[in-house]
Order: structure tokens, then C-alpha cells, then sequence
């Protein structure tokens, strides 16, 4: 599989597992009960399959490629999307901590946390859009099929030593968890 086309598949599983979320949000707005272990997966799915393996191959692999072939680092649609990493990060940051504050009793927090929530839904459905509707398409008139084979290369590098063998099978799992929420 291409590069890109990894990365469109890998943001087809995030969508559904934001699907999922939003249902989440829905159902804390209707009736201020929190699923602390369903929250929790979503906060362990974006951590480790969003950040960890998705946006690894991103900054590690595909976004300095680009510089090297002319696209700046510090402005242009690299730089958007790097800022909208660090942004999604503070979400999941600040979703974790309202979950904390809940789980010590404080229930006021519920309505913040669906507010997070929904926040990072909303950053990612757009970002994604962004990547796979300009970035990404830029980078394929941009890179020689060499280059994307590299990439290739690199990316199941990534998936085997630094994600380890099935865990990508296993965030799938969780995101059809998600997606499949009532």
C-alpha cells in the first residue's frame, strides 16, 4: 500500500472512532453520566493510535520528506497541521484531567469534558479533511514513486519496532468499540 493510502485508511479508522465519541458526548449532555472505561479508550486510542502511530509516520517520516522537497516547516500547511497535532494533544490532555476530576467525585466537570470532547472531534474531522483533501494530494504530485516506496518502507518500520506487532489490530478493535457505543 502507498504511503498516502495508508494514512487515508489510517484516518478512515480515527473517523470511526470519532463517530463513536460523538455519541459519547451525546449521551453525557442527555443524562451527565460519564463512561469512565469507554473514555478511557478513547483517551488511550487517541494517545497510541492517533499520536503514537498516525501523526509518528506523519512528523517523523512524511512531513520532513516534504521540506526536504521544498515545503516549509514554519509556514504552509506543514505547520498547520503540526499546530493542529499539538492542539489534539491538549485536548487529550484536558479530557484525561476531567475524567480525573469526575472520577474524584466532582461531577460538575462532566459538562467540560463533553465539551473537550467535542472540541477534539471537531479538530480532527477538520484536520483530517485538510490532509486528505490538499496536504495529502500535494504530496503525491510532489513525491517520486521511489520516494513513496521509501516512505512505505518506513512507516512498516514504524508499525513493527516502535508500535510492536498487533497493536495496530487492536486499536481497530477500540475504534469499532467506539463506533458501536449506544
Amino acid at each position: 500500500m502507498l504511503p498516502i493510502e495508508t494514512l487515508k485508511h489510517e484516518h478512515q479508522i480515527v473517523l470511526h472512532a470519532l463517530a463513536g465519541a460523538e455519541k459519547i458526548v451525546q449521551k453525557i449532555r442527555k443524562t451527565n453520566k460519564v463512561d469512565f472505561e469507554l473514555i478511557q479508550k478513547l483517551i488511550d486510542f487517541s494517545k497510541n493510535f492517533v499520536d503514537g502511530c498516525h501523526h509518528s509516520k506523519e512528523e517523523k517520516q512524511l512531513f520532513p520528506k516534504l521540506v526536504q522537497k521544498g515545503f516549509g516547516l514554519h509556514s504552509g500547511p506543514i505547520a498547520v497541521m503540526l499546530s493542529e497535532h499539538d492542539e489534539g494533544r491538549k485536548y487529550i490532555a484536558d479530557i484525561a484531567k476531567d475524567l480525573e476530576l469526575i472520577k474524584k467525585g466532582d461531577i460538575s466537570y462532566a459538562e467540560q469534558l463533553a465539551d473537550d470532547i467535542e472540541g477534539y472531534i471537531e479538530l480532527l474531522t477538520n484536520h483530517i479533511d485538510k490532509e486528505n483533501n490538499v496536504l495529502f494530494e500535494m504530496a503525491l504530485q510532489t513525491l517520486t514513486n521511489e520516494e513513496q516506496q521509501e516512505l512505505s518502507q518506513e512507516f512498516d518500520r514504524i508499525e513493527s519496532e516502535e508500535i510492536g506487532e498487533g497493536v495496530h489490530e487492536y486499536y481497530h478493535q477500540i475504534a469499532h468499540e467506539l463506533a458501536d457505543y449506544q
